[in-house]
């Protein structure tokens, strides 16, 4: 069985990435982590993406193996033995699956519900990318149009701040965190034609996100993603 509890495909992922207050994030932030900046800015990205081939252990899933996943995430550091780990918090992420939710929940103690989502996928001249979920009667929506060139990540970009990094950490309590290894290549990226988000902040993710229906996003990226493997040992602390 190994270390790996879940392999799987992620492709063609939008990240909509907006300024926020650190203030704001600081009651999310887990035990041991900081908040990561660029800039001098903290941000929180609104990501879609698409889920395929999905194993568990190894086994594939029949009938769940490929879907939209829709999450809101921030940026943090660990620093351990003078070594910087740079990683991820969940704020909430969205499958349309209950068992994945369920699963992962369970397992975890991550913050997925289940809602209904779709895409629309087309790829010719140009990509033309889009995800949506249903909250409340209305579908929320995130839209990419990019060129199908494949470009590397330059250093000391806002694209490699938000793409590198190899950690997830998850609030358990106020005085426990789980921290998990997240494997992949470096991401490829398609230059950006046009972009659009239609995101209820406030009704998906409360009222400290409510600001966000009326900002215009610093940047939207879309990387070509690849093969990732999750480890199934998550060390806590």
């Amino acid at each position: 069985m190994g270390n790996t509890f879940l392999r799987a495909n992620w492709e063609n992922l939008i990240m909509a990435n907006y300024e926020m207050e650190p203030t704001a994030l600081e009651p999310y932030l887990p035990k041991g982590v900081e908040l990561d900046f660029y800039n001098n800015k903290t941000y929180v990205s609104l990501v879609g993406f698409m889920f395929k081939k999905t194993r568990l252990f190894g086994v594939p899933i029949p009938f769940f193996g490929s879907f939209e996943e829709i999450n809101l995430r921030f940026y943090v550091r660990k620093i351990e033995e003078g070594k910087i780990k740079k990683g991820v918090v969940f704020i909430n992420e969205t499958v349309p699956f209950k068992i994945v939710a369920l699963l992962a929940n369970k397992l975890y103690k991550e913050h997925y519900i289940s809602i209904p989502t779709k895409n629309s996928i087309e790829i010719s001249e140009h990509k033309h990318i889009k995800y949506e979920w249903k909250v409340n009667d209305k579908w929320n929506s995130i839209t990419a149009k990019s060129d199908t060139n494949k470009y590397k990540i330059e250093q000391a970009t806002i694209e490699e701040f938000i793409f590198e990094r190899y950690f997830g950490f998850t609030k358990i309590s106020d005085s426990s965190t789980q921290e998990y290894k997240i494997r992949h290549p470096k991401w490829m990226t398609n230059k950006m034609l046009n972009t659009h988000v239609d995101c209820d902040f406030r009704s998906m993710y409360g009222d400290v996100f409510s600001g966000l229906n009326n900002q215009t996003p610093d940047s939207i990226i879309l990387a070509e993603g690849s093969q990732v493997s999750v480890d199934w040992k998550r060390e806590q602390f």
